[in-house]
């Protein structure tokens, strides 16, 4: 799915976009949304939604059955495996 579309579904449930911009390893955009919502759409189509209002975007753009990132803060101590 491209980002304009991703936008337009969106925007269509009357969430509103609130920032756009190039992520930082330039290969795609991050849009955040009003309800808390973090899309990163990579220019080969690939989707990851995050944060608060995560579930009703996924739910728009027919990602709810898949697998939803969520950003959790990263801890200072090592990782113990």
């Amino acid at each position: 799915m491209d980002v304009d579309r991703a936008i337009a579904l969106v925007a269509a449930a009357g969430i509103e976009l609130t920032d756009r911009r190039r992520n930082s390893a330039d290969n795609g955009w991050s849009l955040s949304f009003s309800n808390g919502a973090e899309l990163d759409v990579r220019d080969n189509g690939r989707i990851a939604v995050s944060g608060k209002g995560r579930k009703s975007v996924a739910s728009l753009l027919g990602l709810a059955g898949k697998s939803i990132g969520s950003r959790k803060p990263r801890s200072s101590a090592p990782s113990h495996r």
